[in-house]
């Protein structure tokens, strides 16, 4: 297996740190694309200090190389124009992938003011992409209003943000289709906060090229939902804490509850049956899971519900998978088509 380099890491930009989203977040909802909560200047020193002083220490490492045109395994850096603007991504092929034979492919969002480098490092799925043979991909976001961040709703006077992301995506998934043989069956969408938005927002309006989608302390937008009209029924699995600080658990003005997006999916994928309801403890974590199934083309929807959990890429495990594995375990199932 080659090497799995981390010397790319950046330092996570302060305000999304689990144990400091309380305190540097206001009550007020921020809302993606709809509201945008400006920074206190003293924050923004911090985190210009804190990144220079990590540029300082850690001058000698270089970047990523470039995407080969041969589909070499390895960790690599994609950028291309779209739109006007210079997009980027940090792909990891696994010698599986290189070897031949159509791979499956997994895209993973960051969230809002983080970067692909810095959610590879929280949400670190290389070692699970090696073990089981699918292209693992960390798209970078642009800035908007000097944060970066993910546009996951359609094109309205309401919308703050002009990026293309879904023309990004959609350019993305060719270009490493020209690298690597890829089955386009097989293409799924997994984020973070707001990742997890930009996760729902690919199921709605690129839905002929996203299989299924995963959202980790994400929130889906009212009107997204209203909007949505994906082209197939979407496996859908969710991890959300009861206690999250920045999208609340019950949801707030301009965003669904988290039971509110298990519903909005339900329905779509015509489920009628009621789940099947587990419980587990982690590390003194209570976990409910939720399990909805026998939706349109064999759909289905899981929910689990951190109790107590905040704002967070979570580091639990429900019968041996771990939140890495548990997402890809529920997507790698099922195909454009429905279950595989």
């Amino acid at each position: 297996m080659p090497r799995i380099p981390t010397c790319h890491r950046q330092t996570l930009p302060l305000y999304e740190r689990p144990n400091e989203l309380a305190s540097l977040r206001t009550q007020e909802l921020l809302v993606i694309n709809r509201y945008h909560h400006r920074q206190p200047p003293q924050d923004r020193l911090i985190r210009m200090a804190t990144l220079a002083l990590f540029l300082a220490a850690n001058g000698g490492c270089t970047p990523f190389p470039s995407l080969p045109s041969d589909g070499s395994p390895g960790t690599y850096s994609v950028s291309f124009d779209h739109a006007g603007v210079r997009r980027e991504a940090i792909v990891y092929a696994p010698e599986a992938v290189a070897g031949g034979g159509a791979a499956p492919m997994l895209l993973n969002f960051h969230g809002y003011g983080s970067t692909a480098a810095d959610h590879m490092e929280r949400a670190d799925m290389r070692l699970l992409a090696e073990q089981e043979g699918f292209l693992l991909v960390y798209p970078q976001g642009t800035r908007l209003q000097g944060e970066t961040h993910w546009n996951s709703a359609a094109p309205s006077d309401d919308n703050k943000s002009s990026a293309d992301d879904f023309g990004f995506v959609a350019e993305l998934i060719d270009t490493l289709g020209a690298a690597y043989e890829l089955d386009a069956d097989r293409v799924y969408a997994a984020g973070y906060s707001n990742g997890g938005m930009m996760s729902f927002g690919l199921a709605c309006y690129l839905g002929d090229r996203i299989a299924a989608v995963a959202a980790v302390s994400g929130a889906m937008l009212d009107d997204i939902g209203v909007e949505c009209t994906p082209p197939h029924a979407t496996s859908v699995i969710t991890l959300h804490g009861t206690a999250d600080s920045v999208l609340p658990y019950e949801g707030a003005e301009g965003m669904r509850s988290a039971l509110g997006v298990v519903e909005f999916w339900t329905e779509l994928n015509e489920i009628t049956e009621e789940p099947t309801t587990t419980s587990t403890t982690d590390g003194g974590t209570e976990v409910e899971s939720f399990v909805h199934t026998g939706g349109l083309g064999g759909t289905e929807v899981h929910h689990h519900r951190v109790v107590g959990g905040d704002h967070v890429w979570f580091e639990i495990e429900i019968d041996g998978a771990d939140t890495n594995r548990l997402i890809w375990e529920t997507v790698s199932r099922f195909g454009l088509d429905g279950a595989l």
